[in-house]
C-alpha cells in the first residue's frame, strides 16, 4: 500500500477492525519512511451487476441512483442517513447473492418497494408514486389501501401513528372524511 503523503510503498498495520457491518476491513497504517498515519479500507470485489432497463438498454448497477431515490423518498421522515445507507447496503447484498448477473430494473424497483413498505410508510408512498408513475389521486388511494391491508408486515418506526400514546388526535379527521367521496372513507 502506497503512502498518500510520500508515496513510499512500505508501511506497517497498526490496527485492523471490521467496518460497514462486516462488509469491509478498516486498517490504520503507518508509513515506514515519513512516519505519518493513514487509513485504508479493504472490501470484497463483487462481480458487477448489469441492470436491464425498461427500454432494453443495459448499464452497470449504480448504487448512487438507488441511494438518491431512497434519500428523496425519505426526506423529512425522520429516517437517518445511516438507516438509508444500511437499507441500500442490504439491498445491494441481496442483489449480489442472486446467481444471475443481469437483473431487470423493475426487479430492483420492486425490491425497494417491498423493503420500504416494511420500513417507512411515507417513503413507500413517495417512492411508489414515482416508480409506478401515478397519474392521479386514485393511484394514491389504491396504494394507501394496499398499504393499510398489509400494515402488519411493517417494521415499526418511532414516527409512526402506531407509536402514539393515543389515536384520539385522529378523531377530528374521521369527522372530516364523512363529507368526502366513499373511496376516501376507506382510508380512515
Amino acid at each position: 500500500m502506497r503512502c498518500p503523503f510520500c508515496q513510499f510503498t512500505n508501511n506497517r498495520v497498526l490496527e485492523s477492525r471490521a467496518a460497514e457491518s462486516g462488509q469491509s476491513v478498516r486498517r490504520r497504517r503507518e508509513c515506514l519512511r515519513c512516519g505519518r498515519r493513514f487509513t485504508t479500507y479493504e472490501r470484497i470485489e463483487f462481480v458487477p451487476i448489469t441492470v436491464v432497463k425498461r427500454d432494453g438498454d443495459r448499464e452497470s448497477f449504480d448504487r448512487s441512483k438507488v441511494l438518491r431515490g431512497i434519500v428523496h423518498a425519505c426526506e423529512k421522515t425522520g429516517v437517518s442517513a445511516e438507516q438509508i445507507e444500511n437499507f441500500v447496503d442490504e439491498l445491494e447484498s441481496e442483489l449480489q447473492l442472486q446467481a444471475a448477473r443481469e437483473v431487470l430494473s423493475t426487479e430492483i424497483g420492486d425490491l425497494v418497494l417491498q423493503r420500504l413498505q416494511r420500513f417507512n410508510e411515507v417513503a413507500y408512498i413517495r417512492f411508489a408514486s414515482v416508480y409506478r408513475q401515478f397519474q392521479g389521486i386514485q393511484d394514491f388511494i389504491d396504494t394507501l389501501n394496499h398499504l393499510q391491508q398489509h400494515q402488519g408486515d411493517r417494521v415499526p418506526q418511532s414516527s409512526s401513528l402506531a407509536h402514539r400514546e393515543t389515536l384520539d388526535d385522529a378523531a377530528p379527521f374521521d369527522d372530516a372524511l364523512d363529507g368526502m367521496a366513499p373511496s376516501l372513507k376507506l382510508l380512515s
